[in-house]
């Protein structure tokens, strides 16, 4: 079962980076206006993307400028148009992601990573830049015809460091 979890991850991990590459690239200098001017990234993952804005701002190597967008259970009182946000939720019909989108809207740019599902509204409507991070549905078939192994936080986490490596480009690019 291993090595078709490494296979199919292998297979999620290219398509997200060749198909998504101009959104990653679109989200990268949106994202990355903050930390060269005066803004800050503010960032709010919903249940266990959580654990993006963790890797952003606790992990080994820290986005500059980030921090979470939410204190306590509000959204910070102190954004302001020099801000940047980026939002992760495990799909694109998550309402409570839509909705802070919207509330979001006009106030700061806001990047998003989610996977596409469905028709309706979507998170990649009510942002302005939406990365599809891909993964739909579980990886591993089992021999009833069901399948498992649901590891929307690594394809998010993925997508989250193809953002990260390119906001260092571009800084490099602007520091030079």
């Amino acid at each position: 079962m291993i090595k078709i979890l490494l296979t199919q991850l292998n297979g999620y991990f290219k398509n997200l980076a060749e198909n998504e590459e101009t959104a990653i690239e679109d989200g990268a200098r949106l994202l990355a206006q903050a930390i060269m001017g005066d803004g800050r990234l503010l960032i709010h993952g919903f249940d266990e993307m959580e654990a993006v804005v963790l890797e952003a701002t606790k992990g080994q190597e820290t986005l500059p400028k980030a921090e979470p967008l939410i204190e306590n259970g509000t959204i910070r009182s102190d954004i302001d148009n020099t801000d940047r946000v980026l939002l992760i939720a495990r799909f694109c019909n998550d309402e409570r992601a839509i909705a802070l989108a919207e509330q979001l809207r006009g106030q700061v740019p806001v990047v998003a990573i989610s996977a596409t599902v469905g028709e309706g509204r979507s998170l990649a409507d009510a942002v302005d830049v939406h990365i599809d991070s891909k993964l739909t549905k579980p990886l591993i078939p089992k021999d009833d015809g069901t399948r498992f192994g649901f590891p929307a936080l690594m394809t998010a986490l993925f997508a989250y460091y193809c953002l990260f490596f390119t906001i260092h480009e571009i800084l490099d690019e602007y520091d030079e």
